[in-house]
């Protein structure tokens, strides 16, 4: 079981890594996409706003899948789809080609995003130890090779499908490969020759708190607080994505190369904070590491409201790099702990508000900066960061988080150590 765990572990780490480099892929060349066909200024933003739509979509549909099928077997098939997906957006010249594709697209990342998240939690719950930062970690190293690889297909003028091509073609047999060794979660799966169904959210009713699960439904009231957490650090998240760059450049007076520093800092170090962040849950428990993020994130973008130049504002981007990056992780595991016997349900639920903040964040910003100013836009990131200091202590791993003062049946503290492997 223990070499099954490190293959687990190692194989899903590829599949986080590929996720990054897929979604940077075509986040970053969306200028490209928007020349290639023909989409005008004002039609982008629905395509933009299709695809988050779509991907809540396909994180629902992943809930229901996984209660007949292992979340493995989701994710096995849902990869490959994204990949596919992006090389479409690449291939085509007609409206209809990329509204497919994207569509196609957003559903599939909506059902990666979810499996794999379920596959990391039951993970580890089976270590147990902390080792979620580090499956983001790996993402965040995705992004910065695919950002790179965006900017090279800039920099010599490639077209997007001779871009995607290679990527697609090294990606998909690897994540078809790796995809042999996915651990799904170790307790009472079903048997391989009925399909691999687990016990559903509604067969395990027992096994779980009676204030958490009503009739094998996640109570929405309990797992709010981590719903609000997800939104708001996504908020601050497509903050820096959608706004980074404008606001070095038009706010602090910076290069339109300077301007392009912001996110590549941001995501190196989002890599270096969850790169080291698991040790930081295991020595300090999830709510100080949540807690300390919050802090770093708000005086990060305080720094950046209030930056006199590009460098002080890049030095505030590297601070919201460091805080928000290590909150998700640790929002997706608590989850995980809120529901022992529900977990699949509650990651796929939760996931959905990764992509309410990315609806809500940025034509927020956007408003706020063109009807007042950009400065005054990010106090109101700010803000919603600083408030997940209130829910903090949703993130414990014991009784304690319920902040009531009752004694509950404890499960396993995998924030602070344990027989980890």
């Amino acid at each position: 079981m223990t070499e099954t765990l490190r293959r687990g572990r190692t194989s899903l780490a590829f599949g986080f890594l590929a996720q990054g480099v897929a979604f940077a892929l075509l986040v970053t060349r969306i200028p490209a996409l928007q020349d290639q066909y023909g989409i005008s200024d004002g039609l982008l933003p629905v395509f933009l706003a299709a695809v988050p739509v779509l991907a809540g979509a396909g994180s629902v549909g992943a809930e229901r899948l996984v209660r007949r099928v292992r979340p493995s077997r989701v994710m096995r098939w849902s990869q490959p789809a994204v990949l596919l997906a992006l090389l479409g957006a690449g291939a085509g010249d007609a409206m209809w080609e990329i509204a497919v594709a994207l569509a196609a697209f957003g559903v599939a990342v909506g059902a990666l995003d979810a499996s794999m998240n379920m596959l990391g939690v039951s993970l580890q719950r089976a270590y147990g130890r902390s080792i979620m930062l580090g499956f983001h970690a790996a993402y965040s190293l995705g992004g910065i090779v695919g950002a790179s690889l965006a900017w090279a297909g800039a920099h010599w003028d490639l077209s997007l499908f001779v871009l995607y091509l290679p990527v697609v073609v090294v990606l998909l047999p690897a994540a078809f490969l790796v995809s042999r060794w996915y651990v799904d979660d170790v307790r009472g799966r079903g048997d391989e020759g009925t399909g691999g169904a687990s016990e559903g959210p509604e067969d395990q009713e027992g096994q779980v708190d009676g204030r958490n699960i009503e009739g094998g439904v996640v109570v929405f009231r309990t797992l709010l607080p981590l719903c609000l957490v997800m939104a708001f650090v996504y908020i601050g998240d497509s903050t820096v994505s959608n706004w980074g760059a404008k606001y070095l450049q038009d706010v602090l007076g910076s290069s339109e190369q300077l301007s392009t520093v912001p996110y590549n800092v941001y995501m190196v170090t989002a890599l270096v904070g969850r790169g080291v962040g698991d040790l930081g849950v295991r020595r300090f428990g999830a709510v100080a590491v949540v807690r300390a993020g919050a802090v770093l994130g708000a005086v990060g973008f305080g720094v950046v409201a209030v930056a006199p130049g590009a460098w002080v504002g890049i030095g505030g981007f590297t601070l919201l790099g460091l805080g928000l990056c290590v909150i998700v992780p640790q929002t997706f595991a608590a989850a995980g702990r809120l529901f022992p016997g529900a977990s699949d349900a509650a990651v796929a639920r939760l996931n959905i508000f990764n992509y309410v903040g990315f609806l809500v964040g940025s034509p927020l910003v956007g408003a706020l900066g063109d009807g007042w100013n950009y400065r005054g836009a990010m106090v109101v990131p700010l803000v919603l960061v600083l408030v997940i200091l209130r829910y903090a202590r949703s993130f414990a791993p014991g009784p304690d988080r319920y902040g009531d003062g009752h004694e509950r049946a404890r499960t396993a503290d995998v924030g602070r150590g344990g027989n980890g492997l």
